[in-house]
């Protein structure tokens, strides 16, 4: 009876010694981190959200945790041709890849709680085993709980590591999205041009079908050889030779396309539009240079990991303070028989002697290092961007002027020499082979000028990758003001001047 009450005995006093020493460290709750998130390490500069360029995906504050998931795909909407646009919106709700990058940025966001908690509580208790049932002293027993405390800033400065390491990985989200988008622009250029050879080459068969009508007609009375009607024989299996190669590349344009929607290769796709949009001025390469130190999700993203590389430094710094451990206990060790309180109340502390100077030394240098490899990375990218405008600007110029020296001189020259040769054969002027010889020029330049539209899609693509969005709008050159000629005087060799002055 009297082993049966001091069990009972003993299991109370084990729940009120828990309760009070829950109630003791309820001071020390693990931080909500739901609710409080430590801002960034002043290194990420904040110049607003930051929101893809290409969508119209809500914008990113690194100062949340919560990381939305990657919308539904959306249908495809069959229209009447297909644009950029749609492209690239379908890619963005559907490509693999960017499902990859949010989930990355999901994982990034978990390491906060992670690392910002408190350890678990921790329970002990034991017991003398002589005690039990001495007449000398009481049943001795201890039950313990005890709290694993950081030194006072550990935790905060890793969870600003984490948070950085969060904004960063959401910028490379940004930075994954804007390959995506250069990718559609360069493979829809791809399609726009095999779309477009294609017309040229059955325009072509058909002029080609005309020559050889004409030819047959002129060999049957004998003004010109079989070989005129043998020759245009030859070019028209040429030009269906050729239309098996654009044929090819169109339908891995589109395989392309499909692919970067997450569809099937082989999907049908609606033909893309007829005509490229007009170039548009471009701003000075200075201009472009400050839009892309401003804008590219890299270097912002290098910047986020530099202040999580700055947070580690200063961690490594605070391991040379020791962390705490505080307990509450009650102890019933060394208790005469005689004394009436069977368990008394203690609290205390312990924490660890920094004594291993190496290892934290170590520790230190590694951050440094971290640190200047990081400064280091951020500057050579910066001069790479700055370069890579350069040259894109560049490319983009000469695609322009390439595509007006088609549109405005090469072109008409070229299908006036078409006509003129194609008049100058039906009256026995010209031989057969000068006709053809125009023709395969026209065709020829058709294809480049066709070409150098879409090579202006692709370099502009690139360049606004380069810049992280499109180019910045730039306004009609103004005209200077025009000022009335002065006056030359008498003896001038102006007329106007002269007769002014008689």
């Amino acid at each position: 009876m009297i082993d049966t009450v001091r069990r009972v005995g003993a299991v109370r006093l084990l729940r009120l010694a828990l309760t009070t020493c829950w109630a003791a460290f309820s001071g020390c709750a693990p931080l909500n981190s739901h609710k409080t998130v430590p801002e960034s390490a002043a290194l990420v500069k904040r110049e607003g959200p930051l929101r893809s360029p290409y969508s119209d995906a809500s914008p990113f504050t690194p100062g949340v945790q919560q990381v939305q998931a990657v919308d539904a795909p959306k249908p495809l909407v069959m229209t009447g041709e297909l644009t950029p646009e749609v492209v690239i919106e379908q890619v963005l709700a559907r490509n693999p890849t960017v499902a990859q990058m949010a989930a990355a940025v999901q994982a990034a966001a978990a390491r906060y709680p992670q690392v910002t908690a408190l350890d678990d509580p921790s329970f002990s208790s034991w017991v003398a085993p002589a005690s039990l049932g001495s007449n000398k002293v009481n049943d001795s027993a201890r039950f313990e709980v005890s709290q694993k405390i950081p030194f006072p800033g550990k935790r905060a400065l890793r969870g600003d590591a984490a948070q950085s390491q969060t904004t960063a990985a959401r910028y490379d989200l940004e930075d994954t999205k804007l390959q995506l988008v250069e990718s559609v622009r360069t493979a829809y250029a791809d399609y726009y041009l095999a779309e477009r050879a294609l017309e040229v080459n059955t325009e072509s068969s058909k002029l080609l079908a005309e020559f050889k009508r004409n030819a047959e007609t002129r060999y049957q009375t004998g003004q010109v050889p079989q070989q005129d009607v043998l020759q245009a024989d030859v070019e028209i299996g040429r030009q269906r030779e050729a239309r098996l190669g654009i044929e090819r590349a169109r339908a891995v344009a589109v395989a392309r396309l499909n692919t970067l929607m997450n569809m099937a290769p082989e999907t049908p796709l609606p033909a893309p539009a007829k005509e490229l949009k007009s170039p548009a001025r471009l701003p000075e390469v200075a201009v472009l240079r400050e839009a892309a130190m401003a804008r590219r999700p890299d270097l912002q993203a290098i910047k986020a990991r530099l202040a999580a590389d700055t947070a580690s430094l200063a961690l490594a710094h605070k391991e040379y303070y020791p962390d705490f451990e505080t307990m509450a206990a009650y102890d019933s060790f060394w208790q005469s028989a005689d004394d009436q309180q069977r368990l008394r109340p203690q609290v205390g502390v312990r924490l660890n002697l920094p004594l291993q100077l190496g290892r934290r030394q170590g520790a230190v240098s590694e951050a440094e290092a971290q640190l200047m490899q990081r400064r280091a990375t951020l500057a050579q990218q910066q001069n790479q961007i700055a370069f890579d405008i350069q040259q894109a600007y560049a490319q983009v110029r000469e695609s322009e002027q390439a595509r007006k020296l088609y549109a405005e001189t090469i072109l008409p020259a070229a299908r006036e020499n078409v006509k003129s040769a194609q008049s100058a054969y039906v009256t026995g002027k010209v031989p057969f082979l000068n006709l053809i010889e125009a023709q395969r020029s026209l065709i020829e330049l058709r294809d480049r000028a066709y070409l150098a539209g879409a090579d202006y899609e692709r370099r502009l693509a690139a360049l606004e990758r380069i810049i992280a969005g499109p180019v910045p709008a730039v306004g009609p050159p103004q005209e200077k003001p025009k000022t009335p000629p002065k006056s030359l005087g008498a003896g001038s060799d102006d007329p106007d001047g002269a007769a002014k002055e008689k």
